[in-house]
């Protein structure tokens, strides 16, 4: 999974500070109040009921959710959020896929390009980069928390199209279909995950060397850090050599 793996890593590094700036709570918000457009009822609304579950993981106040949800279906007044995705590339040649969710369209497209264009990258047409991925669930567990057979056992079972095995890590991959019925057998099974989360995975990567991976990271943070900015992808390799040489350089 390449560049996914080194920045779903990253980011659960990022979460507490995120957290305390409340950007973790703003962009749940966003999320439940869109997903409720579809419908206030979780039991049939897949989406919302994941967006409600990430918002209990980050424990965020029932009146907090009920009154996004209540924005979404129009029984409160609320902000009118868009939903789109822009495309880049960044250092190294690299693609750059970003899901935004947006109140005003034209500032946000201006800022994201500004970011780009300062950072080694550059805004690309609708379509220049967004075939190189594919939508999938993933879920990411510890190892250690379960043994290796048994996890494949199950989330094959369950649906899983793969299980990837890195060093620290079990990486599940599903068809987007599937992602619920995997992830409600490894919680009934009280298998935990780390990461549960639908996501564009890069069908091939790019290997980054250290000055272009450092400026690639750089840039990561950036957009990621843009309140419009749902999820970030690239589809970015970097090697654990690398990665260690630019830890070491800008610690």
């Amino acid at each position: 999974m390449g560049g996914h793996s080194h920045w779903a890593t990253i980011k659960r590094h990022k979460s507490a500070v995120d957290a305390k700036r409340g950007k973790v709570f703003t962009r749940i918000i966003r999320e439940l109040t869109i997903a409720a457009r579809s419908g206030g009822d979780p039991d049939g609304n897949p989406r919302l009921r994941l967006a409600i579950a990430k918002a209990k993981e980050a424990n965020m106040p029932g009146d907090n959710m009920k009154k996004a949800i209540q924005r979404g279906t129009g029984e409160l007044p609320g902000v009118t959020y868009e939903e789109f995705t822009l495309e880049g590339y960044g250092p190294g040649g690299t693609a750059v896929l970003m899901e935004i969710t947006s109140d005003n369209r034209n500032r946000t497209v201006a800022e994201i390009r500004n970011l780009l264009t300062k950072n080694g990258g550059n805004m690309a047409e609708a379509g220049a980069v967004a075939w190189q991925f594919h939508k999938k669930g993933v879920l990411v567990l510890e190892k250690g928390k379960v043994e290796e057979d048994a996890l494949l056992s199950l989330a094959l079972e369950a649906g899983a199209e793969d299980v990837k095995v890195t060093d620290k890590a079990f990486e599940i991959l599903t068809d987007t279909h599937d992602f619920e019925a995997v992830k409600k057998a490894l919680s009934d099974a009280k298998i935990e995950c780390t990461l549960a989360e639908l996501n564009f995975i890069p069908q091939n990567t790019i290997a980054l060397e250290e000055k272009a991976a450092e400026q690639m990271l750089k840039l990561m943070e950036i957009l990621d850090e843009h309140d419009d900015v749902q999820k970030v992808y690239a589809n970015f390799d970097i090697s654990d050599e690398v990665m260690e040489k630019v830890a070491a350089a800008t610690a």
